[in-house]
């Protein structure tokens, strides 16, 4: 089956920043706000349509509905965080900035995981495409290279070090005055979080054990929250280039910088543990299923001989 990181390269693009005032609470929602850059709007819309296409050509709506719903509410988050004035926002607001962080990693990329688009994309393509588009991206998928980046522990890795290594004060001030840093940001985040989650839900060659998936949940709720914290207690301000920016906002670039840090702490940390619970109950009644069934097969096999002597 076609991996859903294929897919996902429809919808994601770089990041477009503009120029101009920043937003002020008065006109925030003001049209010069919004993100029209065609770089943006057009491959949303593409990814879009040739999603719908292909779920009308793929057909068996109704039990597919709740992977056309992920889909969708994964494209609406994407459209939220790069098309929003929360995108300018992030400019003026570390908060903002990693309020968007956040959709991207927590909202679009394990939506869009969960969604498995591939397959309805594939549909996209004629009849007489799919079979030639479907064989390259079966070849790209058991390729080595991405067959190591998909496995579990790689994928954690990657995740973590794109969080880590993008809040280094001197990386994360880049991507507020370099479109191309900010669009290797914003991407890089995306993409390792849609691996993490697609390893996470065993996608394509990357399945992962219930007991594993646990493990790299509640791993990455702690190095997460770790930054978290670390951004909501210091007392010191990481990224200075704000500093002239919250003041319209009501708030001073520390208490800023706090809540920020608060946003990737707690909303974070809730739904990697609830996610964590989730897998934990998925994992003990696996086990249990397996217990039953050894069983089961147990007192088959021990029945059998008295079986045989009966009706022999």
């Amino acid at each position: 089956m076609p991996h859903p990181l294929l897919a996902a390269l429809l919808l994601f693009h770089p990041v477009a920043t503009e120029d101009g005032p920043l937003p002020t609470p008065a006109d925030l929602w003001a049209w010069r706000n919004w993100t029209w850059e065609l770089s943006i709007t057009l491959p949303l819309a593409i990814g879009l349509a040739w999603y719908l296409i292909g779920a009308i050509r793929r057909g068996d709506t109704s039990r597919l509905l709740w992977r056309h719903i992920a889909f969708l509410a994964s494209w609406a988050s994407l459209c939220v965080a790069l098309v929003s004035p929360l995108h300018r926002l992030g400019d003026a607001l570390f908060s903002a900035h990693m309020l968007q962080h956040e959709i991207l990693v927590l909202i679009a990329a394990p939506l869009l995981a969960a969604a498995h688009p591939a397959v309805t994309f594939l549909y996209g393509f004629s009849s007489q495409q799919r079979p030639t588009v479907g064989k390259a991206v079966a070849a790209i998928e058991r390729h080595k290279f991405v067959t190591i980046l998909m496995s579990p522990l790689v994928a954690w890795l990657g995740h973590a070090a794109a969080l880590w290594l993008w809040h280094i004060p001197a990386l994360y001030q880049a991507t507020l005055s370099s479109d191309a840093v900010h669009s290797l940001q914003h991407l890089s985040f995306f993409i390792t979080s849609l691996i993490f989650w697609s390893a996470l839900y065993g996608a394509g060659r990357s399945l992962m054990s219930y007991g594993a998936a646990v493990f790299y949940v509640f791993g990455t709720a702690v190095h997460s929250g770790a930054l978290g914290a670390l951004l909501t207690f210091s007392t010191v301000l990481w990224y200075p280039l704000y500093a002239g920016r919250t003041a319209v906002w009501g708030l001073t670039p520390l208490e800023d910088q706090q809540l920020g840090g608060l946003i990737m702490w707690v909303p974070s940390g809730v739904v990697f543990i609830v996610v964590g619970l989730v897998l934990f109950a998925r994992w003990l009644k696996a086990s249990n299923d397996r217990l039953e069934h050894s069983t089961l097969l147990g007192a088959h096999r021990t029945s059998k001989p008295v079986l045989d002597e009966t009706t022999g």
